[in-house]
């Protein structure tokens, strides 16, 4: 299949908040689509809906090296570390989605996200 039309089935899981076939769909684009990053937002996307974390942030960090401009990427890894405790981290990953993207949108976003609450409850404005 193409992958605007799996993308596309992802986004119908996703408004239908249907985690686990969205998480089958998203599966299958990084099966057949390795090198699109979409594939793999989308997959660690719907493992930290399902309160599934660790494994959100174990899919894409060994694979973000390989999406250098992908700033959503950045973002979504700072959201999980930041969920998993890892403030620190978190900052590192929102500073690269900062770098890599619309600073000023990413940080509209950054600042009413309730995975980031921790990140601005130590350091304020991020």
């Amino acid at each position: 299949m193409h992958p605007d039309v799996q993308e596309i089935r992802w986004q119908i899981q996703a408004k239908a908040k249907k985690w686990e076939e969205a998480i089958c769909v998203a599966r299958e684009i990084t099966q057949r689509t390795p090198e699109l990053p979409f594939g793999w937002i989308h997959l660690a996307y719907s493992l930290h809906e399902l309160r599934r974390t660790q494994e959100a942030y174990g899919t894409l960090k060994p694979i973000s090296e390989r999406f250098p401009e992908e700033w959503l990427m950045g973002y979504n890894m700072a959201c999980y570390a930041c969920q998993l405790g890892n403030q620190d981290e978190a900052r590192h990953w929102l500073e690269l989605a900062y770098k890599r993207g619309d600073k000023s949108e990413i940080r509209k976003m950054a600042r009413v996200d309730p995975d980031l609450a921790p990140l601005r409850a130590r350091f304020g404005e991020i």
